[in-house]
């Protein structure tokens, strides 16, 4: 199995598509140039644009993906503790009869 990849800094990955942006080199002369695969450099251009709202997609923003993932923990931890709850309330409940 292959190394895990790497994860550049948010930073980098701005400036990379600010370079993109700039058209002065294509986009695989310009992922050469940085040491990434065209098809990364391609994904965070994309993102960057659902980011700021400029393509039109069904695909969540990266603030939207942060939130759903947090709202599911929520959500799973909400669920065990009703299963908490109704199990203690079982309890007690058979403790008093």
């Amino acid at each position: 199995m292959g190394a895990s990849p790497r994860r550049c800094p948010d930073a980098f990955r701005s400036e990379a598509v600010d370079l993109v942006r700039a058209r002065e080199r294509s986009l695989p002369q310009i992922a050469r140039g940085l040491g990434i695969t065209e098809l990364t450099l391609r994904n965070w251009v994309k993102r960057t644009d659902i980011d700021a709202g400029r393509e039109m997609s069904d695909v969540l923003t990266t603030d939207e993906r942060a939130e759903l993932a947090r709202l599911r923990r929520d959500v799973r931890i909400l669920q065990q503790e009703r299963e908490i709850l109704k199990k203690a309330a079982a309890f007690f409940a058979k403790e008093t009869s």
